[in-house]
């Protein structure tokens, strides 16, 4: 992570383009040969940073009251992970907000943040799984669900659902509170789906 740090460190500095995979090795104080150990590229080499706050999300989901419906869950989730002060602190969202910004301009660093979006829907629809009952799908078995096609179309949903909020945050010059921050339009966009049978119907 610490590689990470430096890569995402550099980038919102430097922007992408003046910033060299030598540069990252040394501002994470380590050899450019042990740099390319770990990434190919330097655009890789942020994709730890925009897991991080992925996991960090469908973990949330995860650990959300087990009486919660999945829509209650994931609110939940936004609600503790998407709120400046309480996940990530309101400074780290400016970085975030600039990296995401980058993805739009290089095709590197975007397919780097396609790959961790759709890692995280995999987890997200695991974590689905898990929540038996509260999927509205009746008593099931001692241990979690398959990940049918419709838990992995719900997970997709979900995932796009605050994917699309915090690009579309990123996108602006709101600050990471209020009406228009991640977590809100996070919030609008779920409650936009509120019929959306998030079990399924194989």
């Amino acid at each position: 992570m610490e590689i990470a740090r430096a890569a995402g460190g550099l980038f919102v500095r430097r922007g992408l383009r003046a910033t060299r995979a030598e540069d990252i090795a040394q501002a994470a104080g380590i050899a450019p040969r042990t740099f390319y150990r770990y990434f190919a590229t330097k655009e890789e080499a942020v994709a730890p940073l925009y897991a991080a706050g992925a996991q960090r999300w469908a973990e949330a989901v995860r650990a959300a009251p087990a009486h919660l419906g999945v829509p209650e869950a994931l609110e939940h989730a936004v609600q503790h992970t998407l709120t400046p002060g309480i996940g990530v602190s309101a400074a780290s969202w400016e970085w975030v907000r600039t990296l995401i910004r980058l993805a739009d301009t290089s095709p590197a660093l975007r397919k780097v943040w396609a790959e961790v979006c759709q890692a995280s829907e995999t987890t997200l629809g695991e974590i689905l799984a898990t929540r038996g009952e509260a999927l509205g799908a009746g008593p099931v078995p001692a241990g979690p669900r398959p990940v049918t096609p419709a838990l992995r179309f719900a997970a997709a949903v979900a995932g796009a659902a605050v994917r699309v909020a915090v690009e579309s945050w990123a996108a602006t010059s709101e600050p990471p509170t209020g009406p228009q921050g991640p977590a809100a339009l996070a919030l609008r966009n779920l409650g936009a789906l509120r019929g959306f049978a998030w079990g399924g119907e194989d």
